[in-house]
C-alpha cells in the first residue's frame, strides 16, 4: 500500500512538476500526509516544501486550505498551480467583495484543487461558513513558526487556524516551517491540535556553506573589499530600507553592478528588479527582509548581514538563501563593537510602556474616528506614516506597539497589502459593440485591454496600465478614468493597484485604561526575545574558537560534538596549530624591517590570523620592537 501511494505521487510529480523523484523528505511527509496524519515538517529555505503538500492534494479528492502570512508568496504560489493547469485561488483582505464571491463559488463548485488564505480570514465567521460547505480534504499550516508565541515571528492570527480543525476534525494538518527551536516545535503541534508527536526534519547542517563573522570599524569598506574579491552573484542584508539604496549606489561607485529592493517599492519595481538579478543582469542585490521569500535561485555565492539580525532563526533562514546548487557559497554577518548595544536597545524598542501602548491605541480610534463601544469587526485603511506624522510618534515604537495590541487581542494590525490592478469583463463580446463612453480615447483603452490580456470573460485579471500607457500611446490617467466609466457602465469590473495597512477591530473600541496586557504577551515574550538577542551575541561575539555551524545547530536542537571544519574559526584553529607566535613576531619583524607597513599589509601577506597579527603588533610596540606612527603605518624600531 504504502510503495502504490508514493508511485501515484510520483506520477503526479511527473506530470505536473517533471520531476521524476522527489528530494529528501519530501517523500516522507508526502507519505505521512496521505495516511491521514497530522503532520509537520521542518525543511530549510529551498528545500522544496510547496511539493509537500501540492503533490499529496492532487492525489485527494476535495481541495487544499493552505494559511499562510505572505500574501506576495501566495499569489506566486497561485500563478505557479495555474500555470502547470492546476486549479488554485486565494483570499486576502486587498481582495473585493465581488473577487471574493468569485472566489467561493469556485471552492464551493469544485472548480479548485487549492484555497490560500491569510491568518486573519480565519477570524471571519462568514468565510467559517462557507468553509464549512467546502470538501477540504487538507489543512496546510506555511510558516507555521508563527502560531508559537516561543517563534521568532509570533503572530496570534494563526491561533484562529484551531477552529478551522473544529470544523473538519478528520481532516490532516500539514504545518511547514525552515526554522523551529525543540520548544517551537513543540509548541506548534500543541497549538495545531496534533494528534500525535509526527516530526520529520532534516539536519540543519549546510556542508557547501562556510559561515563567517568579521569584525570591522568600518562595515561599507568591508562590504566592497568582500564583494570584490568574490564571484557569483549575491544578497546583501540591511534593516533599513533608506540604507538599501544608499549600499547599492555605494557598489556600483566600486564598480560593482547593484540594486536594491524592500517593501515601499511598487509591485512593478519589485518584479523589475528581481527578474533583473534571477537572470544575471544584476549580481549584487541590496535588501531588507522583505526579499527572498519565494525566490528560489539555486546559484547565490554569498549572502552578507550587514546588520546584526534579533534572532538566530532569521539569520539562519537567510543566509539558507546562500549555495542552494550544493556548490561552495559564504554567509558572512559584519560586526562592530556597537552592534551589542544596538541589539539590547532592539528589545527595549520590541517592548515600549505600557502607558504608551494605550496612548497608541486611543489615537489609532480617534484617528479612525472610531467612538468608545464601536468598531468591533470593521476593518479600516490605516495610513500608518500619516498617522506617526500627526501624533508625533516614533516609528518603531509605534509598530511594536500596534503588534503588542494585536497580539493581546485589541486589534488585529495588518501591515502593508499591496494589490495590483486587475479587471474581469462583465458583458458578453456581443455588448462590446456599440459602447457610447464620454472619457475620451475610452473606445482605445478597451480595444487595447483586450488585445493585451486574454481570459478577461472568465476571471479577474491583473493588469499593468504602464505598460498598456507604453505600448498603445495612452495617458495614464486617461487609462484610470476609461477603465471607470466602463464599471460604471457595468461593462467591466476595474480594481485599481491599492496599497495600504489595515486596522480591523476584534473587539469594540474599549478605554485606554481597561486594556490589560498579560503576562505571557508581554513579560514573557520580552524575557524570550531577549533570550534570542543574547544568543545572536554569543554567535557574533562569543568565543573565537568556537564552531559557528555547530553554535547554530545546538541552538536548533541538533546536538553535535564535532566541529564543521569549514567556518571562519575552524579554518583559524587550522592555521593556529601550524605554527607558534615566535613565527607571528618574525614574519612581522621581517616585513617592518623592509619600510614602514600599514597594518592591513601584514593581514594580507602574512598566513596567520588576523588575530593573532594584530596581538603580536601591538605586543612588539608595547616591548618597544615596533614604532606606532600616526598614520597608523608601523616601522621597524629595532630588528
Amino acid at each position: 500500500m504504502e510503495s502504490s501511494r508514493l508511485e501515484q505521487a510520483r506520477q503526479i510529480l511527473k506530470r505536473y512538476w517533471g520531476f521524476d523523484s522527489f528530494r529528501p523528505l519530501q517523500d516522507d511527509i508526502i507519505l505521512s500526509v496521505l495516511e491521514h496524519r497530522d503532520t509537520l515538517g521542518l525543511m530549510p529555505t529551498g528545500g522544496g516544501k510547496s511539493i509537500t503538500f501540492q503533490v499529496p492534494t492532487m492525489a485527494m479528492e476535495g481541495l487544499a486550505l493552505v494559511v499562510t502570512p505572505i500574501i506576495s508568496l501566495m499569489k506566486d504560489q497561485v500563478d505557479n498551480l495555474l500555470a502547470r493547469g492546476i486549479r488554485a485561488t486565494y483570499l486576502h483582505a486587498g481582495l473585493t467583495k465581488r473577487e471574493a464571491t468569485l472566489c467561493y463559488e469556485r471552492c464551493l463548485n469544485g472548480k479548485a484543487k487549492f484555497l490560500y488564505v491569510s491568518p486573519e480570514r480565519l477570524q471571519n465567521d462568514n468565510f467559517l461558513n462557507e468553509l464549512r460547505r467546502m470538501d477540504v480534504c487538507l489543512l496546510v499550516v506555511d510558516e507555521a513558526h508563527c502560531i508559537s508565541q516561543w517563534g521568532y515571528d509570533f503572530r496570534p492570527s494563526f491561533l484562529s487556524i484551531a477552529r478551522v480543525r473544529k470544523l473538519f476534525p478528520e481532516v490532516p494538518v500539514l504545518a511547514l516551517t525552515a526554522t523551529a527551536t525543540p520548544r517551537v516545535v513543540t509548541d506548534i503541534m500543541d497549538k495545531l491540535e496534533f494528534g500525535r508527536h509526527n516530526v520529520f526534519s532534516k539536519s540543519f547542517a549546510r556542508d557547501n556553506l562556510t559561515y563567517v563573522v568579521r569584525h570591522t570599524h568600518e562595515k561599507n569598506d568591508e562590504l566592497v573589499h568582500i564583494v570584490s574579491s568574490m564571484t557569483g552573484c549575491a544578497i546583501i542584508y540591511v534593516r533599513s530600507r533608506n540604507r538599501t539604496k544608499l549600499i547599492s549606489d555605494e557598489l556600483r561607485r566600486n564598480g560593482i553592478t547593484a540594486d536594491y529592493y524592500h517593501a515601499g517599492l511598487s509591485i512593478e519595481e519589485k518584479e523589475d528588479k528581481q527578474n533583473k538579478w534571477k537572470a544575471g543582469e544584476l549580481r549584487v542585490m541590496v535588501a531588507t527582509n522583505a526579499f527572498g521569500m519565494g525566490i528560489d535561485k539555486p546559484d547565490v555565492r554569498l549572502v552578507v548581514h550587514v546588520d546584526v539580525p534579533n534572532s538566530l532563526e532569521e539569520y539562519y533562514q537567510e543566509a539558507g538563501r546562500a549555495g542552494r546548487d550544493g556548490k561552495r557559497a559564504y554567509a558572512v554577518l559584519l560586526v562592530k563593537p556597537t552592534d551589542r548595544a544596538t541589539l539590547h536597545r532592539h528589545l527595549a524598542e520590541a517592548f515600549p510602556e505600557k502607558d504608551f501602548i494605550r496612548r497608541t491605541y486611543e489615537r489609532v480610534g480617534n484617528f479612525l474616528e472610531v467612538a468608545v463601544g464601536e468598531g468591533y469587526g470593521k476593518m479600516l485603511d490605516f495610513n500608518f506614516n500619516l498617522f506617526c506624522n500627526t501624533f508625533k510618534q516614533p516609528i518603531l515604537p509605534t509598530h511594536n506597539a500596534l503588534r503588542i495590541l494585536t497580539q493581546a487581542g485589541y486589534i488585529q494590525f495588518v501591515e502593508e497589502v499591496e494589490t495590483q490592478s486587475r479587471v474581469m469583463i462583465l458583458a458578453n463580446k456581443d455588448q462590446l459593440y456599440n459602447l457610447n463612453p464620454t472619457t475620451p480615447n475610452a473606445d482605445r483603452v478597451l480595444q487595447a485591454l483586450l488585445r493585451t490580456y486574454t481570459g478577461l470573460f472568465a476571471d479577474y485579471v491583473f493588469i499593468n496600465e504602464d505598460t498598456l500607457a507604453y505600448r498603445f500611446g495612452l495617458d495614464q490617467h486617461n487609462i484610470y478614468e476609461s477603465l471607470l466609466e466602463y464599471t460604471r457602465m457595468h461593462i467591466l469590473h476595474y480594481v485599481p493597484r491599492k496599497r495600504t495597512p489595515y486596522v480591523i477591530y476584534t473587539t469594540s473600541r474599549e478605554e485606554p485604561r481597561h486594556l490589560l496586557f498579560p503576562k505571557a504577551i508581554y513579560e514573557e515574550l520580552r524575557e524570550h526575545m531577549r533570550a534570542r538577542i543574547e544568543a545572536v551575541v554569543g554567535y557574533a561575539f562569543g568565543d573565537e574558537k568556537q564552531c559557528r555551524e555547530r553554535y547554530l545547530l545546538n541552538y536548533f536542537g541538533e546536538p553535535r560534538q564535532e566541529t564543521c571544519g569549514h567556518c571562519d574559526n575552524c579554518i583559524e584553529a587550522r592555521k593556529r596549530a601550524s605554527y607558534d607566535m615566535r613565527d607571528v613576531h618574525e614574519g612581522i619583524l621581517y616585513m617592518a624591517g623592509q619600510r614602514p607597513r600599514r597594518l592591513d599589509e601584514f593581514f594580507a601577506t602574512l598566513r596567520f590570523t588576523r588575530d593573532d597579527i594584530a596581538a603580536a603588533v601591538a605586543f612588539l610596540v608595547d616591548e618597544g620592537f615596533l614604532l606606532h606612527l600616526p598614520d597608523d603605518t608601523y616601522s621597524s624600531k629595532k630588528c
